[in-house]
């Protein structure tokens, strides 16, 4: 069995930031469906978070869909958010596992009491039309031999999409593509921090200038 850790992933960076400004720095809204991919011949559950605009929050991929996995995947997506970047309406599909998920973090305290759930199929449109996009990407693969390729492979890609999408243009320090370059080598922890960067980029600048 192949283990959970490879099924989740908060799309936020780079590590510095990771508590105070995710990929979207509000979330006032936010659309949450599933599709499918298959791994090892048989077909597995994608979940998806974007947000009202089509930006990228969060995914999870599990072989089952049952509250547990529809609790890790909602909690996971909250974790370390300030109050005021935590979505005030979330709209999912049908499924009845995300109403109860969603009570049951509300009673925890991990999700805002003011919350307020929605099931309408049209509003969730945009995350629908999002995923037809990402499945373009996945589907040349023919399907994933394991759970952990299927995982760093979707990671890939919703990294490279949020990059189009425009969502990590703030952490780009020098506007071009060596600085999309180096968002990338943050959100797989290749690379150099965004506060090292910050600061010899400024010294940089500043030995530039005339005494």
């Amino acid at each position: 069995m192949e283990s959970t850790a490879y099924q989740h992933k908060t799309v936020r960076f780079p590590k510095e930031c990771s508590e105070t400004q995710p990929w979207v720095s509000e979330q006032s809204e936010q659309r949450v469906d599933a599709t499918y991919v298959k791994v090892r011949g048989k077909w597995t559950y994608l979940d998806r978070a974007v947000d009202k605009f089509g930006n990228t929050i969060d995914f999870y991929l599990s072989p089952t869909r049952n509250a547990k996995a529809a609790k890790r995947f909602l909690g996971k997506a909250l974790n370390g958010l300030k109050d005021w970047q935590k979505p005030t309406v979330s709209n999912t599909d049908k499924t009845p596992t995300y109403g109860i998920t969603i009570s049951e973090l509300k009673a925890e305290g991990k999700c805002p009491g003011e919350l307020v759930h929605r099931q309408v199929k049209y509003l969730n449109n945009v995350v629908e039309a999002d995923h037809g996009k990402l499945k373009q990407l996945i589907r040349p693969a023919r399907g994933f031999k394991t759970q952990k390729t299927a995982y760093a492979t979707i990671k890939g890609f919703e990294v490279m999409r949020a990059l189009r999408k425009g969502q990590a243009s703030i952490f780009n320090l020098t506007g071009d593509i060596c600085g999309e370059a180096r968002i990338v080598e943050r959100a797989f922890s290749i690379g150099p921090s965004a506060l090292t960067e910050a600061v010899a980029l400024l010294t940089q600048n500043l030995e530039g200038q005339p005494a």
